[in-house]
């Protein structure tokens, strides 16, 4: 702390890393996949900017390894880069998730995390980790 007094910055890490920086909500647009077959569901990701200050936002969504966040079902990971979001400010992503012949009925957990990046998006503040449940039937 004593350094960035002597050039006159503010550590602003510590501030955000004290609290929560984001609310996510997750829906599914049909609610639920085909199991044993390819088809598609819309996540709507809707991030609300907590802080006091706007925050440069990137979101993260991970599925397991029976779905896809494409129609082959390759890619298990995604990262949609939002941009600055203003304080009190609410941004909604949608990503679609697939099912293929591999998918079988049961629940899958998805993850979204969403982070605070510093300057560009190579440099993480904070962030904050979301499960949501996706049926297949």
């Amino acid at each position: 702390m004593g350094l960035f007094n002597i050039f006159g910055k503010k550590n602003v890490s510590e501030d955000l890393s004290k609290k929560y920086p984001f609310r996510l909500s997750v829906s599914f647009i049909p609610y639920k996949l085909n199991a044993n077959s390819k088809s598609s569901v819309q996540a709507q990701i809707k991030i609300k900017n907590l802080l006091s200050e706007p925050a440069l936002t990137s979101v993260v969504v991970e599925v397991p390894k029976q779905l896809g966040l494409e129609e082959s079902c390759i890619s298990k990971e995604k990262e949609i880069r939002i941009g600055n979001i203003a304080p009190g400010e609410e941004k909604e992503v949608k990503c679609e998730i697939w099912s293929s012949n591999i998918t079988e009925k049961g629940e899958y957990t998805i993850t979204i995390s969403a982070f605070v990046h510093y300057l560009n998006y190579g440099y993480v503040i904070t962030g904050v980790k979301k499960r949501a449940l996706l049926r297949a039937e």
